[in-house]
């Protein structure tokens, strides 16, 4: 009678350790399946804003596009447009270089 006694408590040790490594797969489970929710989520995300950027970058593209044909046809056209083309040229150096003594004279 005392061994069916023992097997039987040693079956219980053995259940009770089988519910406990059942029970921390399946938080181990739950965690991993939450977790593929996030990335999937993210993924998402990240997925829609790429779109966006396309389609910012497209309509960039298309004013740098209307801007370069506006500046080729002033280019092209009569001397005056020249003469203004280059004042405005020069200002921007000037304005960029400007810019650079400022801020680098901020930095120190």
């Amino acid at each position: 009678m005392a061994d069916w006694s023992r097997g039987n408590t040693v079956d219980e040790m053995l259940d009770a350790e089988n519910r406990r490594l059942a029970d921390n797969l399946a938080s181990k489970v739950s965690r991993l399946k939450s977790l593929a929710f996030e990335i999937d989520r993210e993924a998402d995300d990240q997925n829609d804003y790429l779109d966006n950027m396309d389609s910012n970058f497209l309509s960039a593209t298309g004013l740098l596009t209307g801007s370069v044909k506006r500046f080729s046809t002033m280019v092209r056209s009569g001397r005056d447009n020249r003469r203004i083309l280059c004042y405005v040229s020069v200002g921007l150096v000037l304005v960029f270089f400007l810019l650079y003594y400022l801020i680098s004279r901020i930095q120190q």
